[in-house]
């Protein structure tokens, strides 16, 4: 068997730089233990795995222990290769996951935008510890919570927390 890969440094134009992940091109769904496999070979923080439905595209995604449900610099790697290496016509394509629902990435010159889902959130009354093992405090992606007059909003992506504090 025959997978085609590519290893995309996401959030660097350099080489060696930013956050890498492997992306894998599948024609059909491999059994999500050889994608755990292949994932555990390549000792990346993740491997994406998608496989091409009509215009869009279904994504998974593999740490080298487990599978996750959302990584964003795999699901923009992912969309680099497709952009770059299968070029469709449109300029955003949508990428959809069970677990995290449909995510759309634009192509605005040489910037991928990424549309995350805002997800489940909540507000810890301030002077209470907040504290989610589920969220990755180390990733500079990631932030832990904003403090706000209501209390700590906690949500896994800065950006849910902006969109938050406009509702």
């Amino acid at each position: 068997m025959k997978i085609q890969m590519f290893q995309v440094d996401a959030f660097s134009e350099n080489l060696f730089g930013g956050n890498p992940a492997a992306v894998c091109i599948l024609n059909e769904w491999l059994e999500g233990s050889l994608m755990q496999k292949i994932a555990e070979e390549n000792n990346l923080s993740e491997t994406a795995f998608i496989v091409k439905r009509n215009s869009n595209y279904e994504i998974r995604w593999f740490t080298p222990k487990l599978e996750v449900d959302l990584c964003g610099h795999a699901t923009l790697a992912s969309a680099h290769v497709i952009f770059e290496y299968y070029k469709p016509k449109e300029n955003e394509i949508t990428l959809f996951n069970i677990h995290s629902g449909i995510l759309r990435v634009k192509k605005d010159g040489d910037y991928l935008i990424l549309d995350f889902p805002i997800g489940e959130y909540k507000i810890t009354p301030t002077g209470v510890p907040v504290f989610n093992p589920a969220f990755d405090i180390t990733s500079p992606e990631l932030i832990r919570g904003i403090i706000t007059e209501k209390g700590i909003i906690e949500a896994p992506i800065k950006d849910n927390i902006l969109q938050i504090l406009q509702k």
